[in-house]
């Protein structure tokens, strides 16, 4: 019986026996051999040297595909454990996953492993790949892998099979060269030779098995791979260039915040950084008042009843955090919506109500686990842009659209130009029917292809409740950042029994959108703060111009021109400190203060000032009253 392979562009071919991907490859092109890493039959990944059994769509997928990067850092991180298991016997495998900028893998350690251990562990995996093992894929019954695994004393392979897989499933090892193996579904490169040399090892860090704190403790060794030296290299820039720009830093040099153990997860704002956070939200405030939402505020504590009845007690527990008072068992929200259907829900509603958009800069806090904090970026209290649009089904389409517009605005307000939309569809734990995901799914479809935005799918990452965009942005230095997100719910308002009027008088559910623009302002505010390494536009800064004078004599006239500055509604400070003038212009450009204004004798007795602009060494002297007008035209917020 023959084997007939289709390929994209239509044409087929028929083999008198099961052809492997590489065959194939062979057959069209040498070059094209040379420069494929997997190959796709009927949308799956396969190996190269797989056998072909079925009829099957084929496509070649080369070295310089995003699906050959995934598979690349795969690789990456099988040669990982490999090195380390030659280099320190006894230690135990468990899993390691490719990222979006390399791998990593978790061991059962021990000895805590150092950044000398790093450096050798690299050298080593060098060496695997200069032996260019066969990497060979091998299907075993469940009884022999759990047999094997126990008997080479890699206890957490064999559990993991023993309760997660079928005892009557097969299952797939890919083995490296005669003497390394590993669980795994693959797909893989032919050989080690083919992962190359464009990776590194980064971190060492902590995880628990399974991902549950109550099991034991593992050594997480994270790394990075790209398909050519020349991206990891440009990678490796840019990971410099972030560690200038970390927020974390940045952030209490320029006295904006700070973080502490007593509050693990919590931000200490102060003054100045709290004045960038009021800048933020009233910059948005501004926004939503004219697009027609209207602010609200609820609960922090809700019984959990309420919490059953949304479904969050049942598929969110274990990232709420509980308090108890009178026998009442209460949640402190980790999110706003059932506090906005609770106002929907005060009085009745007619259609001519809807749309209703209801928005809040809600305090929500989320139980996130220690190792996953990371300065402003994932905290466990923080602040949402929230809102949530009570609709019906038919003005789903123009209210998504009206949303992406002002998105797409807002963040070129902010710098951002780069916006991309990723489709999550409907995770393995959620509520709802089948039937109520076909439709949620499809009216979000419908409403993204309306506004006329690409978008790419992303399987499986929806919320337990309805599918959303992700609005993705892209910084200075080429980083993505997840932080808008806008989400269909025919859930919600089922199980809250949420309704509405109807125009015949029949009552119906209304659809809830929830959406967020820049989602957790902590987080957003880290992303500013990278974005710009800490020096803010002029709307933005903090303090937005420091008056210096170079002799004390100048004193009383610094002190009305910062007057007249903060009239002007500049955020001004005085510098009257018996020091030299080229001191204090060095350190405030040190603390990314945009403007500052010399002032000496001549400045006070002409009315001027001599402005300096933060990363110029132009200077320009203007009339005092000239100065202040154009500062504060420049410092005007956006909108």
């Amino acid at each position: 019986m023959s084997i007939q392979i289709t390929f994209p562009d239509g044409n087929q071919k028929s083999y008198e026996q099961p052809p492997t991907g590489l065959e194939i490859a062979q057959g069209i092109s040498p070059g094209l051999a040379k420069k494929a890493a997997v190959v796709r039959v009927n949308g799956e990944l396969w190996d190269l040297s797989r056998p072909i059994d079925r009829d099957a769509r084929f496509e070649i997928v080369t070295r310089d595909k995003p699906e050959a990067l995934e598979v690349i850092r795969h690789d990456a991180a099988h040669v990982l454990a490999q090195a380390v298991q030659e280099l320190y016997p006894g230690t135990q495998i468990t899993f390691g996953p490719a990222t979006d900028t390399g791998f990593y893998y978790d061991f059962a350690r021990a000895e805590p492993f150092t950044e000398a251990d790093l450096e050798k562990i690299e050298a080593r995996m060098r060496d695997i790949v200069k032996r260019d093992l066969p990497i060979v894929r091998q299907v075993w019954p469940h009884d022999q892998a759990v047999q094997f695994f126990e008997n080479a004393g890699e206890k957490f392979k064999a559990e993991w099979i023993r309760e997660g897989i079928k005892a009557d499933e097969d299952l797939t090892i890919y083995r490296q060269g005669d003497r390394w193996l590993d669980m795994c579904l693959g797909p893989h490169l032919p050989s080690t030779g083919k992962l190359g040399t464009a990776f590194k090892l980064t971190k060492v860090g902590g995880a628990y098995w399974r991902g549950d704190a109550a099991n034991a403790q593992l050594q997480r060794i994270y790394g990075i791979a790209f398909a050519t030296e020349q991206e990891l290299k440009d990678h490796l820039r840019m990971l410099e260039e972030a560690e200038k720009r970390d927020h974390r830093k940045i952030g209490p040099q320029l006295d904006l915040f700070h973080q502490q153990e007593e509050a693990v997860g919590s931000v200490f704002w102060h003054a100045k950084g709290y004045t960038l956070w009021r800048t933020v939200e009233n910059y948005i405030r501004r926004r939503l008042e004219p697009a027609g939402y209207l602010e609200v505020k609820t609960p922090q504590l809700i019984d959990r009843v309420l919490w059953e009845k949304t479904g969050h007690w049942q598929n969110y527990r274990q990232n709420m955090f509980i308090a108890e008072s009178e026998d009442r068992v209460l949640a402190v929200k980790p999110m706003n919506c059932p506090g906005h259907v609770q106002i929907y829900k005060q009085g009745i509603k007619s259609y001519r109500d809807l749309p209703l958009r209801m928005a809040e800069f809600g305090a929500c806090h989320r139980n996130e686990p220690s190792g996953a904090l990371h300065g402003l970026m994932r905290v466990r209290a923080f602040t949402q842009d929230d809102a949530h649009i009570f609709c019906t089904e038919e003005q789903i389409n123009g209210e998504t659209v009206d949303f992406c517009k002002l998105l797409v605005s807002v963040y070129r307000d902010f710098g951002f130009e780069e916006v991309r939309v990723k489709f999550s569809d409907r995770p393995p734990q959620r509520a709802g029917s089948d039937a109520v995901w076909d439709k949620a799914e499809g009216a979000l479809k419908a409403a993204i292809e309306a506004a006329g935005l690409p978008y790419t799918m992303n399987p499986g990452e929806g919320a337990f409740y309805g599918p959303k965009l992700e609005f993705v942005l892209r910084d200075a230095i080429g980083r993505d950042w997840q932080c808008g997100t806008l989400q269909v719910d025919f859930v919600l308002p089922e199980s809250l029994e949420a309704e509405y009027v109807a125009e015949d008088n029949s009552r119906k559910r209304p659809v809830m959108l929830h959406r967020a623009v820049l989602g957790s302002l902590e987080r957003f505010i880290g992303i500013l703060i990278e974005q710009h390494a800490g020096a803010f536009p002029l709307w933005l800064a903090p303090v937005q111009a420091v008056v210096a004078p170079i002799v004390s004599d100048a004193d009383s006239y610094a002190q009305d021109v910062a007057a007249v500055f903060a009239a002007a509604g500049l955020r001004t400070e005085t510098d009257l400190r018996n020091e030299k003038i080229n001191y204090k212009i060095r350190e405030h450009s040190v603390h990314k203060i945009p403007a500052i204004a010399v002032v000496g004798r001549r400045e006070a007795e002409e009315r001027t000032v001599t402005l300096r602009r933060l990363g110029s060494e132009r200077q320009e002297t203007l009339p005092l009253a000239e100065a202040a007008q154009r500062l504060a035209q420049e410092a005007r917020p956006p909108a």
